[in-house]
């Protein structure tokens, strides 16, 4: 098939179809006509993509189409339909497909974090450094275990929630950066190393890792996934394949940036762990139950429910018809 020829023979056929469907009003010949140009540019979009492949043509009438198609059938689809679809499919989907880049940053920030608390604990001049050793002794024997009572359970559960959502979110947003992620992922587990280490130098490890654990569990597997989908919204970038790299941002960042949001409700659910069940005086086996409970729920809907939506196809990105073409063409 001549793709000229029949861009040529087809051009003011697609352009009336283009003016029918932005038309306010249409009486009944008018639809009819419509409907007919619609079947007949389907009919030429499954000729060039048959004999052409993609070309930008085919781009072109896609769009045409996918306008028509919303003025045949009035309304979009309703958005609360949507939500099953997201939670379901897209979601898990999306959690799923970073799951190997979250467990080489889990890793990386466990040896990160044990690498600078055996650093500090064992050498007396950067501990000195940290404060005067009654200041680190207040904290390991008081302060760490009291920011977990000092406020109403209510309003800690929500600033941590709220401060860890933002940082998830950073890290995702500017993962094409590449730097972004890497940086609070570094400071986070160097965070997490230097407490760990204060409360070793004065034989508190178990208070470490009894407050930490409850809550810890999902709320610090949050951070990996969203550094790893940061980071892989940024491979995407450096190596698109045989995509141009607008089209590999545009597709993983649409896929990817559902995982902000789903991390939102994964870090409420640790942030009510954090506020209600960390700083209770109950035994630490039920605490840390709980919190490796919240974990196991997480890890069962990213690892089960997610390799089922991505066996059926899903990639958590939206649909071919939500999407639209990948590359607009005017004319």
């Amino acid at each position: 098939m001549d793709l000229d020829a029949l861009t040529a023979a087809r051009r003011q056929e697609w352009a009336r179809l283009d003016t029918l469907s932005r038309q306010r009003r249409l009486d009944g010949a008018e639809v009819e006509e419509l409907v007919i140009r619609y079947r007949a540019a389907s009919a030429d979009l499954a000729d060039l993509k048959t004999s052409a492949g993609r070309t930008q043509a085919g781009d072109h009438v896609s769009t045409l189409l996918a306008r028509a198609r919303l003025r045949l059938t009035g309304v979009p689809e309703n958005p609360l339909r949507g939500i099953p679809r997201f939670f379901v499919d897209q979601l898990p989907a999306a959690l799923y497909r970073v799951r190997r880049m979250t467990l080489a940053v889990a890793i990386g920030f466990v040896a990160m974090a044990s690498l600078a608390a055996t650093w500090i604990a064992g050498d007396p001049a950067a501990l000195a450094a940290l404060g005067d050793e009654a200041s680190l002794q207040y904290y390991a024997e008081n302060e760490f275990t009291d920011y977990y009572t000092e406020n109403p359970a209510a309003v800690f559960a929500g600033t941590v929630w709220t401060n860890n959502a933002w940082i998830a979110a950073q890290c995702v947003l500017f993962g094409i950066t590449g730097v972004w992620p890497v940086m609070v992922l570094i400071q986070n587990a160097i965070g997490v190393g230097t407490a760990a280490a204060v409360l070793f130098a004065f034989d508190a490890g178990d208070v470490f890792f009894l407050h930490i654990l409850p809550h810890g569990l999902l709320e610090l597997t949050s951070i990996f996934v969203a550094g790893a989908a940061g980071l892989q919204i940024f491979w995407a970038w450096v190596a698109p394949g045989a995509r141009t790299r607008g089209e590999a941002l545009a597709q993983e960042g649409r896929a990817l940036g559902t995982v902000a949001i789903g991390l939102i409700f994964a870090l409420g659910l640790s942030g009510l762990v954090e506020g209600f069940v960390t700083g209770q005086p109950w035994p630490w086996a039920v605490k840390i139950g709980i919190g490796a409970a919240a974990l196991a729920v997480f890890l069962v809907y990213m690892l089960v429910l997610g390799r089922r939506a991505s066996r059926a196809g899903q990639t958590g990105d939206l649909t071919e018809y939500e999407a639209g073409a990948r590359r607009v063409i005017a004319g």
